[in-house]
């Protein structure tokens, strides 16, 4: 199983960026799919995931702004952010987890991508 992200970057504050994360494996092993971010001296953080069925998740911090959504057809998800705050910049993570709960904890997911630098300045 092999996550890949793109579409990270530098973008000004208020502006918009789309992330992708290709996944190679098995579409049993992504029962949850989420995004994560973890900036420099803080944790992990869990900011969108999608389960399988199609339901989605957002933190507090990312609501209305951030959209998650999947290409299931060519196993790609997306993270779609507007209103881009300075706040925001992080590495941003992709990762899947194979079943259970889809909760935005980082703890419970297997498999994770090499991550997307996503700076706001």
């Amino acid at each position: 199983v092999q996550l890949v992200e793109s579409g990270g970057g530098l973008v000004q504050p208020g502006g918009s960026l789309r992330l992708s994360c290709t996944h190679f494996g098995y579409s049993s092993s992504r029962h949850c799919m989420g995004w994560f971010r973890q900036a420099p001296g803080k944790a992990r953080e869990g900011i969108a995931g999608i389960r399988r069925d199609g339901d989605e998740y957002y933190a507090d911090s990312v609501k209305g702004r951030f959209t998650i959504s999947q290409d299931s057809a060519k196993n790609i998800l997306y993270l779609q952010m507007h209103s881009l705050k300075p706040e925001d910049t992080a590495t941003y993570y992709c990762a899947a987890r194979r079943r259970g709960s889809c909760l935005l904890d980082w703890t419970l997911y297997e498999n994770w991508g090499q991550g997307t630098q996503v700076t706001v300045s």
